[in-house]
């Protein structure tokens, strides 16, 4: 008797032990998606974007509309962006910079913002509509995103030479200089825009052959500056290091 009397005292420390030891850790997460709370799956949702995790998504999940137009104009997207550009920044100005040496940069996403079209169609919940974004485009009204604007600025400074590598088309070249200089981009080495006629089967191997190009051309890439994915993998990529810029809206292979 003595014996089950001392077996159910243990047994009765442990469970209370167990409880508190459970409640020294409020922030432990449920393990089960449907229970946690919306912010919660999509602040992984963008998370597992950036990490490429997901991918290939064509829209942003419905629930997450508020949390990424929270997320866009709240500061944690303009402070993401200023922790990769910095980056950026910190490498190139420990190396030892030649005459043909090259930072290159997308532009939509990456130098100019497409915010205010974005915010004008559900922050990535609306399938994409090239019409439409095309429009928005030829009014050269994007504004810079600040943080790369300074990067931008320094890696002038420290000789870099400057190359825009985007996916927009021949006959975007005007509006798209014009947006550019009135961003504050006011000089650059090369603008790379797509020849309809050069077919690709996605962006990422377009932008591939593009710096295949540059690298012929004798240039040496040091870095690689794009919000999306394709902008960084594939081929001829010369010795950069790539810096990833957050985009939780859209999805570009």
């Amino acid at each position: 008797m003595k014996m089950k009397v001392l077996v159910f005292f243990v047994a009765t420390i442990l469970v209370a032990w167990q409880c508190h030891a459970y409640n020294m850790f409020p922030l432990r997460m449920n393990t089960d998606y449907a229970a946690r709370s919306t912010e919660a799956k999509c602040a992984s949702w963008r998370l597992a974007v950036e990490a490429q995790n997901i991918f290939g998504f064509k829209t942003i999940p419905e629930e997450c509309v508020e949390s990424t137009k929270e997320y866009i104009h709240g500061g944690q997207y303009e402070s993401d962006s200023k922790t990769v550009n910095q980056q950026a920044y910190f490498y190139a100005r420990d190396l030892e910079v030649h005459d043909n040496d090259v930072f290159v940069f997308s532009i939509d996403a990456t130098v100019l913002s497409n915010v205010p079209y974005y915010s004008e169609h559900g922050y990535g919940v609306e399938k994409y509509n090239s019409t439409l974004y095309d429009e928005w485009v030829n009014k050269g009204v994007a504004p810079a995103l600040p943080q790369t604007l300074i990067n931008y600025n320094k890696l002038l400074d420290l000789g870099f030479k400057i190359v825009f590598l985007s996916g927009r088309t021949e006959d975007k070249r005007e509006v798209t200089e014009a947006n550019l200089k009135a961003a504050g981009y006011h000089t650059w080495h090369q603008l790379i825009l797509k020849d309809p006629k050069f077919i690709t089967p996605n962006a990422l191997a377009y932008k591939s052959a593009m710096r295949e190009k540059l690298l012929r051309q004798g240039y040496s890439i040091k870095g690689i500056v794009g919000d999306q994915w394709s902008d960084h993998l594939g081929d001829h990529r010369g010795d950069s290091r790539s810096f990833k810029l957050p985009n939780p809206m859209y999805y570009i292979e």
